[in-house]
């Protein structure tokens, strides 16, 4: 009976470091993920525009990224949301590696991240699309932008509150010329998506909120032109 007593405290004392293992992982993998690093080809200090895509909500948590471009290329993506798990932080610097290669959102699923991979393709095209309606509607924009740089200043409108979700834009001048705008929040809804790059493109020609309304996104068109001409309005205060 006496010889029990000490084979059962040491079988007690070889479960404490497995008890305290558990809890030390699960931290670890919350502060990777909360603290996943944006990777960018190069660093651009003049001319560069940014353009944030849609938020994507998935089955693993919401997905958003946003792209920084120099001219038309992409120098820097960054994750502004994506899921609290393991696999997506293993997964997202694969995913903005292949993007600066590509240049495109035309890139490889990761093995064991499908639905991260699928909300950041969606979010990254929503972004690119913003982009290629912005120098389509005004070709030599990046090149003014550049050729102005110390004259160029970015104001963010104010938050409009719609039955569909917020909505506020921001717009960069150079000098009283409107060089570039993002959606800095908007709904997550397909219309909105469809809609988001044609009201940029039609702001950056008429250079103003005097623009029209899109077809089956009445109210996102609504507060977009309201958060836009208080941009505008604040520029010119």
């Amino acid at each position: 009976m006496k010889r029990a007593i000490p084979v059962l405290v040491l079988s007690v004392a070889g479960l404490i470091p497995v008890w305290r293992y558990e809890p030390s992982t699960g931290a670890t993998s919350t502060t990777e993920a909360a603290s996943t690093p944006s990777v960018s080809s190069s660093t651009s200090s003049s001319g560069s525009t940014t353009f944030t895509g849609t938020t994507v909500t998935t089955e693993k948590g919401d997905v958003q990224v946003q792209v920084t471009y120099d001219g038309d290329k992409i120098t820097a993506v960054k994750m502004l949301k994506q899921p609290n798990h393991p696999q997506t932080t293993a997964a997202v610097p694969k995913l903005i590696a292949e993007t600066l290669t590509a240049q495109s959102a035309d890139i490889d699923t990761v093995s064991g991240a499908t639905l991260t991979s699928d909300g950041y393709k969606e979010s990254l095209q929503a972004a690119i699309d913003a982009q290629a309606a912005s120098a389509s509607a005004s070709p030599t924009a990046s090149a003014s932008a550049s050729a102005s740089t110390a004259a160029s200043q970015t104001v963010a409108g104010s938050t409009v509150n719609t039955e569909k979700g917020d909505v506020q834009v921001q717009v960069t001048f150079a000098g009283d010329k409107i060089t570039a705008v993002e959606m800095l929040k908007q709904p997550n809804h397909p219309q909105t998506t469809a809609a988001v790059p044609k009201l940029i493109a039609e702001t950056l020609t008429a250079q103003s909120a005097d623009i029209d309304t899109v077809s089956g996104a009445t109210i996102t068109s609504d507060g977009y032109k309201e958060s836009l001409q208080a941009a505008i309005d604040a520029k010119g205060a």
